[in-house]
């Protein structure tokens, strides 16, 4: 199993819904040095406003999030969904886990 930090739409039960055709079962977890800010992308229907993180190697700067386990297939399925705005990268959390999050290019 892989492990999965979500901090916008991968915690939206919908989403997972449709993603993974299950729901995820998390526990709340905390990046640090990374500040989360806003990405517009334009959509079918206009530009929408996502979250997106960004690394400032400033202790100060944390993210609330929930910590995952995904297959590796469900880490590619959502490779695909976040598309070409967001890149995966493996990031250490608070606990000293290491996991997948997506963050700016």
């Amino acid at each position: 199993m892989q492990k999965l930090f979500a901090y916008g739409t991968l915690k939206n039960e919908e989403v997972q819904e449709n993603l993974f055709e299950r729901i995820l079962h998390g526990t709340p977890e905390t990046l640090i040095g990374y500040e989360l800010n806003e990405i517009q992308i334009e959509e079918e229907f206009g530009i929408a406003h996502y979250p997106i993180i960004m690394e400032t190697k400033d202790s100060n700067d944390t993210i609330s999030g929930i910590l995952y386990e995904v297959t590796m297939k469900e880490l590619h399925q959502v490779d695909l969904y976040e598309g070409l705005h967001y890149k995966r990268v493996e990031v250490t959390l608070q606990s000293n886990q290491k996991a997948w999050t997506y963050s700016a290019f």
